[in-house]
Order: structure tokens, then sequence, then C-alpha cells
């Protein structure tokens, strides 16, 4: 059995991915608004800032930066899943694993997370997140999905291409950011592991 060691630094602006367990549904898109309320009373119950967002029919990508003091990430998305899933019917083809785990099966278990390290860190994981959809083949430019963060970014500063990003949409203008160096953790398991 695998060992997942998560780094956490309180205060800290974290990139994430979390997935449906049905790659092939599209129950975000259609539920989005169920979504939204969901989201809305997780940051009410325990704060974040939603730095960028997508969601796509079957995942999600997004950048959180947690409030000073706090890291506490696995809480929040806990709380969002749940909420989320309550009220929406059971999916037709839970695994046994997860009738006898009781579970309601809407998503994967786990989320990826990544700390972001610095404002070039930061950029990278801005572009991939508003570049999804078009790497998906949902659209031909970012700006084109309506369930991205990318409309408010774009609107909110004064915007700029990142380097190494040939034909991306524009991004939030990041001086200023003033994000910390982090050091990568040390490993405790193997990479292959992870």
């Amino acid at each position: 059995m695998a060992i997942y060691t998560r780094y956490k630094q309180p205060g800290g602006t974290y990139f994430f991915t979390a997935r449906l367990h049905d790659p092939s549904s599209d129950l975000l898109i259609r539920e989005v608004g169920h979504l939204r309320a969901a989201t809305r009373a997780t940051k009410a119950r325990y704060p974040f800032s939603i730095d960028a967002i997508v969601i796509l029919p079957s995942a999600i990508h997004t950048i959180w930066t947690l409030p000073e003091g706090d890291a506490d990430y696995s809480t929040r998305w806990s709380m969002l899943k749940a909420l989320f899933s309550k009220g929406l019917p059971l999916p037709e083809n839970r695994t046994q694993t997860q009738i006898k785990r009781n579970e309601k099966g809407i998503w994967q278990r786990r989320f990826w997370e990544h700390l972001i390290r610095d404002e070039d860190d930061f950029a990278t994981h801005m572009s991939y997140v508003h570049q999804s959809p078009v790497q998906m083949g949902l659209v031909a430019q970012a700006s084109q999905w309506q369930h991205s963060s990318i409309h408010r970014n774009a609107t909110k500063t004064q915007s700029r291409p990142l380097p190494n990003c040939s034909n991306a949409a524009p991004q939030a203008q990041l001086t200023g950011l003033n994000l910390p160096r982090v050091q990568p953790p040390k490993r405790t398991t193997p990479l292959s592991l992870r």
C-alpha cells in the first residue's frame, strides 16, 4: 500500500486537481450551480481564496491560498466533496469497495496537490488551469470556456502572456505577488509510489 505524504505550509498557495470517479461523466458541468453552492459553503466555514479555477466535465483544477497559520486543505476538500455529493442520486456503476465503505462513489478518494513555490510556479499553474479546456479539445480558446476564472482574472488586473506558452490566453499579472520561495519537502517514499 502506498504511503501518501502531503506537504503543508500554513498560509500557502496550492494547485489542486480533484476528479470524479467516472472520467466520462459531465456531472460537474450539469450540476455547476450545486458545485458553486458547495464551494461557497466550504469557504464560509473554512476560509480560503480562489486564485484560479476551471470546472471541467469530470475534474476541477484550481489554485487556492489558505489563511495565515492554516494549512488544512484536506478538510476543505472533504467538505466540498461531501456537500456536492449530498442530494445527488447514487451512481449506477458503484464498485463493491464503494458500497462496502458506504461511499457514494461520485469522487475519486484522493486529490492532487502541489505547493506553489514562487511566481514562476504560480504562472505555470495558472496557465495550466486556464488552458485545460483547450487541451481537452472542449474549446478553441481558453476564453470560450464559461466555467473558468480566466474571465475574472483577465478583467481584474492588467494581463500579460506567460513565457513558454505559445498561443496562451492572457493571464493575471503577477508582479507584487511576493510568493516566498519554498524548498521542496524531502521525499519519504520513492517517487514511483506517489
